[in-house]
């Protein structure tokens, strides 16, 4: 384990305002944002992105929106959602951005909520606020990316950025990098919306952390395919790149991914570990068909071991090329946040040639608290606090468990007209994270679970549900799967799960096996599975009854399940 690697020295900025535009200073010319789909503004160098913010920002003074105010951006990742998000930083208003899955009244609550005065839209929601219009009086602005011209008090964000003078760079306003700057809201539901707030300073701080322990390069190139809303996606993916004067492309879809990194020979690529997973199990999907191929892969990897000891770091790339070609060719490093990754998923990509890291934060702390870096990580742990990120686990048991807390920059002002709620998240100057772990001789942090999933067995012994599902997410038959406690009336609480069932390898099965699919067959290759993981885990942490799904779990934008929406009663 190498420790004490020196931070890379990075430029320091203290808003997002100032970020912008040092980074149209130094790489003008140099491609910044680019969309794969068919879009009014499909790709822009970081010089026409300042020039696009400095018009779009002044036309929106004109129409008589004021600094402070606060505008909400809805839409599907593209150019025009980050030019939009720059421009309401760079002139001092404050951006709401809103989740582009929710539903109507979910979307109407966070706009209420939130008191934006204005909206910037992609078409797809221009039917919803022209028949929901009467009643959100609030609202005296409505800003389409995609019209062309302004009818009907809907106005063209291209018609805007057209007919704008624009101002001087000099002439931009102030900004106090303590102010708030956005409002992210994590829940939409009404009366239960609970809106965080973060500064300028907040996320400059935590960019400059972040590249301090993960250089990014003007070179590298990412494929955004995580929304852009989201806070993970909005400084990791977007401002990061931006800040270190790379390049971001907004992928088609989910469905394109592969293509699209092949595209644009993508160097980074961030993602939740749902999709890591998926593309694993592809990859071995792929050599279990070519048999002779799958016969020698462990020699082959151990190989590559070898060569990369005495000094050919690059063997791997060569001796695994058709893989590194499918995706692009180009890979630097996957970057995993949002949940815990599974660790024999990091080390089996890293085993073909490929960097893995993953990081830890919350949309509270801007978000990332803790990183692995490229030459200095555990694939079991959370990673490292960043420079300024201090973290300590609060009333911790016997084994050094409990909750998490932490102090750094990043940390949110607090929740926006919730005093009660934020009082509660906060131990002085400490922020609760909600999340149990410990942190090892190292200095890394593990994350066991969420502290309100955690279930308590009859032994009295915290069981953290995460920790079983992701052994039961390795079996080739599971999708998918959530770990809960169920009433027993013999054990009191006994462990249970919901399982999702890959219906590609059920296929695979009934073709290789000749034999038909049917709910007893399912059931019995679950059994079997679900013994083979309790055989890993101590009596206390087994599972003793399972229940086969008909459909997926609803999820969250960063595809964590939404366990509330789970009926677990029998």
């Amino acid at each position: 384990m190498k420790k004490d690697i020196p931070f890379f020295e990075v430029p320091r900025v203290n808003s997002v305002q100032h970020m912008l535009l040092e980074s149209a200073r130094k790489y003008a010319n140099k491609l910044a944002l680019e969309d794969l789909n068919d879009t009014p503004i499909p790709k822009v160098t970081y010089g026409s992105l300042l020039e696009n913010v400095l018009r779009f920002g002044a036309a929106l003074r004109n129409l008589g929106i004021q600094e402070r105010d606060h505008v909400a951006v809805i839409g599907e990742n593209r150019v025009q959602w980050a030019m939009s998000y720059l421009t309401l930083m760079s002139f001092n208003f404050v951006v709401v951005p809103v989740d582009k899955n929710l539903g109507v009244n979910e979307i109407l609550n966070i706009l209420h909520e939130s008191e934006a005065t204005s909206v910037i839209f992609t078409e797809t929601y221009e039917p919803m606020f022209r028949e929901k219009r009467a009643s959100m009086k609030h609202l005296k602005h409505y800003i389409s990316m995609d019209a062309k011209t302004q009818a009907d008090g809907f106005y063209s964000m291209t018609e805007l950025i057209n007919k704008s003078p624009g101002i001087d760079q000099s002439k931009l306003p102030a900004i106090n990098p303590d102010d708030l700057a956005v409002i992210i809201f994590t829940s939409g539901t009404l009366g239960r919306a609970k809106g965080v707030m973060l500064s300028q300073k907040n996320i400059a701080a935590n960019l400059m952390d972040m590249v301090s322990m993960f250089m990014i390069h003007p070179e590298d190139r990412f494929l955004s395919v995580l929304p852009i809303h989201h806070t993970y996606e909005c400084t990791c993916g977007m401002l990061c790149p931006l800040y270190a004067g790379a390049s971001v492309h907004y992928a088609r879809s989910l469905k394109t991914i592969v293509d699209d990194l092949q595209k644009v020979k993508a160097t980074m690529l961030l993602a939740v570990p749902l999709l890591y997973d998926k593309m694993f199990k592809a990859i071995y999907r792929g050599i279990k068909e070519k048999k002779l191929v799958g016969a020698i892969i462990r020699p082959m990897i151990k190989a590559t071991e070898v060569l990369e000891k005495i000094g050919w770091k690059s063997s791997k790339k060569v001796v695994f090329k058709e893989i590194h070609h499918k995706f692009g060719g180009s890979i630097r490093c996957f970057i995993a946040g949002g949940a815990a990754p599974d660790p024999l998923v990091a080390k089996g990509l890293r085993e073909f040639g490929f960097n893995f890291v993953q990081g830890y934060g919350l949309t509270e702390t801007s978000p990332i608290l803790t990183l692995n870096r490229l030459s200095n990580f555990k694939d079991n742990a959370a990673g490292l606090p960043l420079p300024h990120v201090q973290i300590k686990i609060g009333s911790p048991n016997p084994e050094g468990i409990g909750e998490v807390y932490a102090k750094a920059p990043s940390v949110m002002l607090g929740y926006y007209k919730n005093e009660k709620a934020t009082k509660d998240t906060f131990d002085g100057e400490w922020f609760k994270t909600g999340d149990v772990g410990y942190i090892d001789e190292d200095g890394f942090l593990h994350i066991s679970g969420r502290k309100k999933n955690v279930i308590i067995s009859k032994s009295g012994e915290n069981v953290f549900p995460e920790e079983i599902e992701d052994v039961l997410n390795r079996s080739p038959f599971i999708l998918e799967s959530m770990v809960y406690g169920e009433k027993s009336e013999k054990e009191g609480e006994v462990i249970a799960a919901q399982i999702v069932v890959d219906a590609e390898a059920f296929i695979e099965l009934s073709e290789s096996k000749g034999v038909q699919i049917t709910p007893e067959l399912i059931n019995e290759v679950i059994d079997g599975e679900i013994r083979k993981v309790n055989r890993e885990f101590p009596i206390y942490k087994q599972i003793k009854s399972f229940r086969v799904r008909d459909e997926e779990f609803q999820k969250t934008t960063t595809q964590k399940i939404k366990r509330f929406t789970v009926d677990t009663a029998e």
